[in-house]
């Protein structure tokens, strides 16, 4: 039989508790997911997902521009300001 070792670990209890339910969730625990972790990194021998800083909140874009102009949520409300803009008004 393999030796085995305990990992503690110290968390935010709900993060533990939302962990535990999400996991069970899936037909396991959250130790076994754990397990699972570790050994799909030494498999690896890399995280086992990617790692990156998430984009910014930019709202919808508009054009070819590549995102250079961005559509306020409340474009609906700006109807009247952008028919002045074309000159569509009277």
């Amino acid at each position: 039989m393999p030796k085995e070792a305990t990992l503690q670990v110290r968390m935010d209890a709900d993060l533990k508790e939302q962990a535990e339910i999400l996991y069970k969730n899936l037909g396991t625990s959250f130790a076994e997911a754990v397990r699972i972790f570790a050994k799909q990194s030494v498999q690896d021998k890399a995280m086992p997902f990617t790692i990156r800083l998430a984009a910014p909140e930019t709202g919808r874009k508009l054009g070819i521009a590549n995102g250079k102009y961005n559509i306020p949520d409340d474009i609906d409300g700006m109807n009247e300001e952008i028919a002045d803009m074309f000159g569509v008004n009277g």
